[in-house]
């Protein structure tokens, strides 16, 4: 099992805490890691992935403040430097994602281009 010593991404403070929050639920499967990833699609070509997930050979693990990540090196390249904030607003609520790498962004904020 490979541990990456520096993470590609960064997650806020309030991210940190409902990451945990959702580990900490009610039959949360312990053996899964937190996926940071992309995928084709989204309007503006490429979306983001978060969410818990099995590893695979492909995959490289980064701690970050105790949670277990993993990431597809092949998608570093559309992840580096990027942060992951959670917002628990009445107006708007879930993980936003700021990243660097992106040429062009959609309104939602789950997509880019680059």
């Amino acid at each position: 099992m490979e541990t990456i010593t520096k993470a590609p991404v960064t997650l806020t403070h309030s991210a940190i805490n409902e990451i945990k929050r959702l580990m900490n639920e009610e039959g949360f499967d312990g053996e899964k890691f937190l996926r940071i990833g992309v995928k084709g699609g989204g309007c503006s070509g490429m979306s983001y992935l978060l969410g818990f997930e099995n590893k695979t050979e492909k995959d490289e693990i980064f701690d970050i403040e105790g949670i277990q990540c993993i990431i597809n090196p092949a998608q570093s390249i559309y992840l580096l430097n990027m942060e992951i904030d959670w917002e628990g607003g009445l107006n708007s609520r879930g993980f936003t994602f700021n990243n660097p790498n992106a040429s062009t962004t959609c309104g939602c904020g789950s997509s880019f281009g680059v």
